[in-house]
């Protein structure tokens, strides 16, 4: 059923935490995570970034080769992958109507570049419009702040959305490091916040627009995303 479909994956492109030296980028895990989930469920994926090119990877969120999770070992393994992530598409470069679904990995370097960037919340508008499904986990909904829907309204106003909490920003260190705090934030917006306790997996579907609240939410995210998906195309 899923055989054709085609998921985008859109990644940060920052190194760092915004002008400190401090290094950041894509929490690995995110990413590899839910590509092997859509890859194994016959969905083809395309990764893009705010920038194009390699994208960062965070720091922490990587071990020698031999010492990672299976998603994250299987990655660095695959030599197709790995060349995509060292080639991804500049987002400027991408037809929404190529695809079917967007996904937006995490990592801290989402909460600088994603918001800021106008083309991804107009691509993202788009894709709302003409029904796709929209997925992210863990800081990947920064991406979502500033996209509308069809009535001008913030996208997650009004929805179920989750994200990585206040209380877990606080438990990392970083709540005085980020830009702004992702569950205040889509609070603000309207969003229906929902979390569940610190670093336990939990993700919502409502409707096309799935969420995950940290990086234990990854798979359950990407089987979310798939059943909407294969939702949206009956």
């Amino acid at each position: 059923m899923l055989t054709k479909l085609k998921i985008l994956m859109i990644l940060t492109s920052s190194a760092t935490m915004g002008d400190t030296p401090e290094p950041t980028g894509l929490w690995f895990e995110e990413l590899a995570t839910p590509y092997y989930a859509f890859v194994d469920a016959d969905v083809s994926v395309t990764l893009a970034s705010i920038a194009g090119g390699p994208a960062p990877i965070a720091p922490r969120s990587v071990k020698p080769k031999g010492e990672n999770g299976a998603s994250v070992e299987r990655f660095l393994g695959d030599e197709a992958a790995s060349a995509s992530l060292r080639a991804t598409i500049l987002i400027e470069q991408i037809d929404m109507s190529d695809y079917d679904a967007v996904f937006l990995p995490g990592g801290h370097g989402t909460m600088w570049d994603l918001p800021q960037s106008n083309v991804l919340a107009a691509l993202l508008g788009k894709a709302w419009a003409s029904g796709k499904v929209i997925a992210a986990v863990c800081h990947g909904p920064a991406g979502l702040v500033n996209v509308t829907d069809e009535t001008g309204a913030p996208l997650v106003k009004g929805r179920r959305v989750t994200g990585f909490s206040d209380s877990e920003e606080r438990a990392v260190g970083l709540a005085e490091a980020v830009p702004f705090l992702l569950e205040a934030r889509l609070r603000d917006l309207g969003g229906r916040y929902e979390s569940v306790a610190d670093f336990q997996p939990f993700a919502i579907a409502d409707g096309r627009l799935v969420t995950g609240q940290n990086p234990a939410s990854s798979a359950l995210t990407a089987k979310l995303t798939i059943e909407a998906l294969a939702a949206s195309v009956r």
